[in-house]
C-alpha cells in the first residue's frame, strides 16, 4: 500500500498541474484571439478575387475567390496563410479524336467534366513598398497545394486531369492603394498573377503536366 501512495501522489500532482496549464491556455484564448477580432494589433486580412488563363494547349480559365489571414510584422512585410476557390472552366481539343479509347477503355467509361472546383491552401508572404498612407507597389507570393473538388476527371486539352492533388505557387505583383487616409491600413490591391499546378494529368503520350496561367487580381485588405 505505501508503494501506492507515492506514484498516486506524483500522478495527482501531475494531473493538477495540466489542468493548471489548460486552464491557464484557455484564458489566453480571448487575448490571442481579440486582435483578430478587432483589426487591431499586427493583424491583417484580405479578401481577393481574380481571373486567370492557362498558357498552351492545355486551355483553361479560373475564376479564382481567396482570403489570406495573418500578422504585418513591420511597416513592409506581411506572412499569413489563406485558402480559396478556384472554379475551373477546362476547354478540350476537339481536333484530338478518339482513337486512344479502345486501348483505355477504363479511361473512357470514366465520367467526365469541364468544369470543377479547386481549393488552394496556401502560406502567403507579401512585401509592400511605400508610405501606407500613400500608393505604394507590392509583391506577395503564395506556395501550398490545390485539392480537385470532384471525383470526375476533367476534360482538357487533349487528355483528362485524373489526380486529387497539385502542387501550387502564385507570384503577383501590383499597386496598393489605400481607402482612408485615417486608416491606412485599409487598401485595395489591383495586379497581376502567374500561377503554376503540377499534377498527374493522362493521355495517350503522357501520364503528368505543368499549368501554367496569368490572371488579374483585385482584393481588399483590411
Amino acid at each position: 500500500m505505501k508503494k501506492l501512495i507515492l506514484p498516486l501522489l506524483l500522478l495527482f500532482t501531475g494531473f493538477n498541474h495540466a489542468r493548471s496549464q489548460i486552464y491557464e491556455i484557455v484564458n489566453q484564448i480571448p487575448s490571442l484571439l481579440s486582435p483578430a477580432l478587432s483589426g487591431s494589433g499586427s493583424y491583417k486580412g484580405s479578401l481577393e478575387a481574380g481571373w486567370s488563363k492557362t498558357l498552351g494547349n492545355k486551355n483553361a480559365d479560373f475564376l479564382e475567390i481567396s482570403t489570406s489571414q495573418g500578422y504585418q510584422y513591420n511597416s513592409w512585410f506581411y506572412m499569413g496563410a489563406g485558402m480559396g476557390a478556384d472554379i475551373l472552366f477546362a476547354h478540350q481539343n476537339d481536333d484530338w479524336g478518339e482513337s486512344w479509347t479502345p486501348d483505355y477503355p477504363s479511361f473512357a467509361a470514366h465520367s467526365s467534366t469541364k468544369t470543377a472546383v479547386m481549393l488552394p491552401i496556401f502560406t502567403d508572404f507579401k512585401a509592400t513598398f511605400g508610405a501606407p498612407d500613400k500608393v505604394g507597389f507590392y509583391i506577395d507570393l503564395r506556395i501550398g497545394c490545390s485539392f480537385l473538388l470532384s471525383d470526375k476527371y476533367i476534360e482538357i486539352g487533349d487528355g483528362y486531369l485524373t489526380n486529387r492533388e497539385y502542387f501550387y505557387l502564385r507570384p503577383s505583383l501590383g499597386f496598393r492603394i489605400p481607402t482612408s487616409t485615417n486608416h491606412p491600413k485599409q487598401a485595395i490591391d489591383v495586379g497581376v498573377s502567374y500561377k503554376l499546378l503540377t499534377s498527374n494529368y493522362w493521355n495517350s503520350y503522357s501520364r503528368s503536366t505543368t499549368l501554367n496561367s496569368l490572371g488579374v487580381t483585385v482584393a481588399y485588405e483590411w
